[in-house]
């Protein structure tokens, strides 16, 4: 079962075993079912890896009690592990480029941590090396660095993957997700194909995004407005394997944006724009299926919606297309 029946000690209880939900606009021969992560105590599917890292860090000896986290993200990862720090009796530092969500940096700053903003023209590059810095500066601090952490990938492949064929009943074709750091599709694989070797593996990225290079493909690199996933630089993804994957699906912001409406209008999930494109090539994926296209172990598509469309209204994501600020 993915839901919680008896009472619990501790927040860090309810991390994981998340609603899986059939996505109806699919069609009906090969049915989409996707993980929704915004049932985790801080709103996200970054919260499974907050937990898991922390205490795998905490029991080998990497990070003691009482020291501090410090970790460069976009905002969803920084509240993942805030939830986490927070009752792990570990200091939570978070280094968040300007330019993204207000409402994540107020969230983990509520959770307790210390958020520290770089410029936005310095990227993801700049807030690494500052926290890096910061490392160097403090006691007993980590950087645990999701992007090339092994145990990010670890997190899905213990959590995620398990509880998507537990509640399925082993019966998955094709697994289909967003990749920003790439560790929940790369857990999410890897416990597939030790399933079965045979089932069809799909990343997802914004149009402008290169995990698609790595396919062989000849994508342009653009600017896109869906947030969370999708690369500008390879070489900083550690964790993609493109071995593991058999297409990489690219959804313009239109698309992604279109469905993340569509999804909240008709079928009343209230997501942000990774899972608009997650649904997109998810339901892509179902059809090749049903067309004969794709050769699955079974009829059956999953995917993850990362978070909630909440930390996003400040960037106007139920607005006309234009106006969103992605």
């Amino acid at each position: 079962m993915t839901t919680h029946r008896e009472p619990l000690d501790s927040v860090l209880d309810t991390v994981g075993r998340t609603p899986l939900v059939r996505v109806h606009a699919a069609p009906d021969e090969v049915p989409v079912y996707a993980k929704l992560e915004s049932f985790n105590p801080g709103a996200s599917v970054k919260d499974r890896i907050g937990k898991y890292m922390i205490e795998q860090m905490l029991e080998r000896g990497e990070l003691e009690p009482g020291g501090t986290v410090i970790e460069p993200t976009a905002g969803n990862t920084g509240i993942g592990f805030a939830v986490a720090a927070g009752q792990l009796d570990v200091n939570a530092v978070f280094v968040v480029p300007e330019r993204f969500s207000k409402e994540k940096q107020q969230l983990m700053a509520a959770l307790g941590a210390e958020v520290i903003n770089t410029p936005t023209s310095d990227g993801m590059g700049g807030a690494i090396e500052r926290a890096y810095q910061l490392a160097e500066e403090t006691p007993n601090a980590v950087v645990p660095q999701q992007f090339g952490n092994p145990l990010n990938v670890e997190a899905h492949y213990e959590t995620t993957g398990p509880e998507l064929y537990e509640a399925l009943d082993g019966n998955i074709g094709a697994v289909v997700a967003g990749c920003g750091t790439a560790g929940t599709l790369m857990g999410m694989a890897k416990y597939a194909l030790d399933q079965n070797p045979d089932t069809y593996v799909a990343a997802v990225e914004p149009e402008g995004s290169l995990y698609s290079t790595t396919k062989g493909a000849d994508v342009p690199e653009e600017e896109y407005k869906i947030e969370g996933i999708g690369t500008h630089d390879t070489s900083t993804n550690e964790l993609f394997d493109p071995d593991l994957v058999d297409e990489v699906i690219q959804v313009p912001d239109k698309s992604a944006h279109d469905e993340l409406k569509r999804l909240g209008r008709e079928e009343g999930h209230l997501v942000g724009s990774s899972a608009g494109a997650a649904s997109v090539a998810a339901r892509q994926v179902a059809e090749k299926i049903r067309d004969g296209e794709i050769d699955a172990p079974a009829d059956t598509v999953v995917t993850i919606f990362p978070d909630s469309s909440e930390r996003y209204l400040s960037k106007g994501i139920y607005r006309s297309f234009t106006e969103w600020e992605g």
